[in-house]
């Protein structure tokens, strides 16, 4: 028997597989199809998920992780999904502080305190972080770096900072009435269609300055539409704080930043030219799922056998303490 476990972050959902158990790797384009079937939030197993995360060897690490959007897609990096992988190998191997090689870089990851009880929580390093229009990539912008600047191609008056990190993220600091007005769902459908500025489209985030090193963030995620968060955008927003606010924030400081799905905090970090966040949130195993190796293989779900853990639940406590939790609904 296969197993899968559902888990998220911040209430941002996924699968996750460690292919090391089962009796040979399936091939990619078995995964991809794989995460199709299980994240689709109609027909997909226990209500779906944003992704498939997939656990591979690696000589030099832990672990690597892969990440599959619901879409099919492959990202490049996924900060809560890598504290769910975290969690899963530091339970695993007995290890508090590792690597997880990502298609990108290998990441420095580790146990930290929780943030609340019954709510694990994990820390990881999301790098590496360029400004480059190659990065990210995008053109016809007028810029080389796009840092606190209007862009009047994708809006008139909002004012944006691109980064890679390394997924690319737009992101802008709005007021609380444009989190759920139409423009951040019209920017993200418009930058994740054929388009001449972002042609591999972008993860498009939009926030509030709630105070002093305080966030509220919500993402339009690349591959996936509208989600409860997005690690690697909360991460792109703190760097994008500390770049165009100052006064409202600093490096080596913790940031904390709220989103529809709960809560995550970010320290930014810059060592000569090079920046990088630590990420702290939590990782929550909401069902363990037990499937036949072929059934898997197969994407045939009717035989699995879900086991809730109880997880999820406590997590919804923990939220319910949490300010600014009804300024967007959760997905």
């Amino acid at each position: 028997m296969a197993e899968l476990r559902q888990v998220h972050g911040s209430d941002n959902t996924f699968f996750l597989l460690d292919q090391t158990t089962l009796g040979a790797p399936l091939p990619q384009t078995t995964l991809i199809q794989l995460a199709q079937r299980l994240c689709d939030r109609t027909t997909g197993l226990n209500g779906g998920a944003d992704g498939l995360l997939v656990v591979d060897a690696a000589a030099q690490a832990v672990g690597k992780m892969t990440v599959i959007n619901a879409d099919g897609t492959l990202a490049k990096m996924c900060g809560n999904g890598i504290r769910t992988v975290t969690r899963y190998l530091s339970e695993k191997t007995g290890q508090s502080r590792f690597i997880i090689q990502t298609d990108q870089a290998p990441l420095e990851v580790h146990v930290d305190r929780v943030l609340a009880p019954g709510v694990k929580t994990y820390g990881a390093e999301i790098s590496p972080v360029s400004f480059a229009a190659a990065a990210l990539p995008f053109a016809a912008l007028d810029h080389e770096q796009i840092i606190d600047t209007v862009l009047p191609q994708i809006h008139p008056t909002f004012k944006f900072t691109a980064v890679a990190v390394p997924n690319p993220h737009l992101i802008a600091f709005v007021p609380e009435a444009a989190l759920t007005g139409p423009e951040l769902e019209a920017i993200g459908k418009r930058l994740n269609a054929p388009n001449p500025y972002f042609p591999e489209g972008v993860n498009v985030t939009f926030a509030t300055i709630e105070g002093p090193d305080t966030l509220f963030a919500r993402t339009y995620e690349r591959g996936v539409g509208f989600t409860n968060a997005c690690g690697t955008g909360m991460s792109a927003t703190s760097i994008a704080f500390v770049l165009a606010h100052p006064e409202m924030a600093a490096l080596d400081r913790l940031i904390t930043v709220y989103n529809p799905g709960g809560m995550v905090q970010t320290i930014v970090h810059r060592v000569d030219a090079r920046y990088w966040v630590e990420l702290i949130g939590n990782a929550t195993t909401i069902a363990l799922i037990a499937i036949p190796d072929q059934a898997l293989a197969a994407g045939d779900f009717a035989g699995a056998q879900v086991a809730l853990t109880g997880e999820a639940e406590q997590y919804e406590a923990f939220g319910r303490t949490l300010p600014y939790r009804d300024l967007v609904p959760t997905i």
